[in-house]
């Protein structure tokens, strides 16, 4: 029997023993609807307010910034299409990234198709967006500023607190009515956020990247802004999201969020750890290999690694069958044939989008996990090259031509 090694924790994460400790009473016993005024609704309602001040804390927040929904999807929902369908009487420009998450890039290309303006902003090699570039896309008819806090396939950190200043700077100046909104989905948990700091008018974070279950997510909400609900039914958190909540969820969410932070330094040190290990032996063992992104100010746990001649989905098959689980990127975006345009946005050709490899690690990963993908990677590489006319055809090229079948 072959090992079982788990590196997609970006996509999700097991559930820590802890977290289903704390949910387990709110599934069984403790069944009341957190709306109710009777005592069993009363015990739920104090659960959600307990879960709320842990989940406000993880990100230096206020209790009351936080309104609790289905996920980071939703999430970024209700702050994008929320915010712009509140202040579209001021604006109806939008500044993005060309590398955000689906959950941000479909709603604003829905919002496109309603007679918004959308920025898309370039990232360069490094995968960050320049502040340069987010001062120059500014217009007086701009409402919302998104760009993510760390992106999910390749772990660059963007410079969110920049954007955020810049724009305290535009309101300074007279600028009311524009926001800062950030997908944080990937970054808390995995990085110190806070966001006073940030400056963020918006912050949306998912409770299954923190090892607790799917299903359960957050909106932090400065207080201020103003939202147009996008769950109509009811009054709940706030009027901003309308649904009975979730009680045993939020209390997982909370769970997660307390462990987090009691454990953060430690959980970081620990991933980069496996994660420098890892990508040490990569390079050491496997030839033509190119890192996506840049190795400093990036996630922990993410490394994100294209292997030239090969096709990724090829590669994640083979390292399936071996027990390893990985990803060729977002897994919102599974099953598409396309290159990953995150990849491609870095400049990459199609060839090393295509043979690009997410290895996402996670806080019970071990160094023997680590040694036995070093053992498996660096064959199933060689088998699939074997297969390539590409790779024949470059190990017979000259230097120079070399040079030009490995052009990015």
């Amino acid at each position: 029997m072959f090992r079982r090694v788990y590196l997609d924790n970006s996509a999700t994460t097991p559930i820590d023993r802890r977290v289903v400790d704390a949910m387990l009473p709110f599934l069984i016993e403790k069944y009341g609807n957190a709306s109710s005024i009777h005592f069993f609704g009363q015990e739920a309602k104090t659960a959600v307010d307990v879960a709320r001040h842990k989940v406000a804390d993880l990100i230096k927040a206020r209790p009351a910034e936080i309104v609790f929904l289905s996920g980071g999807t939703e999430a970024n929902n209700l702050a994008i299409r929320g915010l712009c369908e509140s202040a579209e009487n001021h604006g109806k420009h939008i500044i993005t990234s060309q590398i955000e998450h689906s959950a941000v890039k479909e709603v604003c290309n829905a919002l496109e198709k309603r007679g918004w303006e959308i920025t898309r902003l370039p990232v360069y090699e490094d995968g960050v967006v320049r502040v340069e570039d987010v001062k120059a896309a500014i217009r007086p008819d701009t409402v919302l500023i998104t760009v993510m806090a760390a992106n999910n396939e390749i772990g660059t950190i963007q410079p969110v607190k920049e954007i955020g200043a810049l724009v305290k700077e535009e309101r300074a100046k007279g600028h009311r009515h524009i926001y800062f909104h950030t997908d944080a989905v990937q970054a808390v948990g995995r990085a110190d956020v806070g966001v006073e700091d940030w400056g963020c008018d918006m912050l949306s974070m998912s409770a299954h990247k923190l090892y607790a279950p799917k299903g359960i997510g957050a909106l932090y909400v400065r207080r201020g802004v103003r939202l147009m609900s996008q769950n109509i039914g009811g009054h709940q958190e706030r009027e901003k999201r309308g649904g009975t909540e979730s009680v045993p969820m939020i209390v997982a969410f909370g769970m997660a969020a307390e462990l987090a932070k009691k454990e953060l330094k430690e959980r970081n040190a620990h991933l980069e750890k496996m994660r420098d290990r890892f990508e040490s032996g990569v390079f050491e063992k496997i030839s033509d290999v190119v890192l996506n992104g840049k190795r400093e100010n990036r996630l922990p746990h993410l490394s994100n690694i294209s292997f030239r001649f090969i096709e990724g989905e090829g590669l994640l098959i083979n390292l399936d069958l071996q027990g390893i689980a990985v990803s060729t990127g977002s897994a919102c975006s599974s099953g598409s044939l396309e290159p990953s345009p995150v990849i491609r946005a870095l400049g990459r050709n199609d060839e090393l989008a295509r043979g690009a490899i997410r290895f996402s690690f996670g806080k019970d990963n071990t160094g023997e996990d680590v040694d036995y993908v070093l053992e498996v990677l660096p064959k199933a590489v060689e088998s699939l090259r074997k297969l390539s006319p590409l790779y024949q055809q470059a190990l017979k090229a000259s230097p120079q031509e070399k040079d030009v079948v490995g052009s990015f």
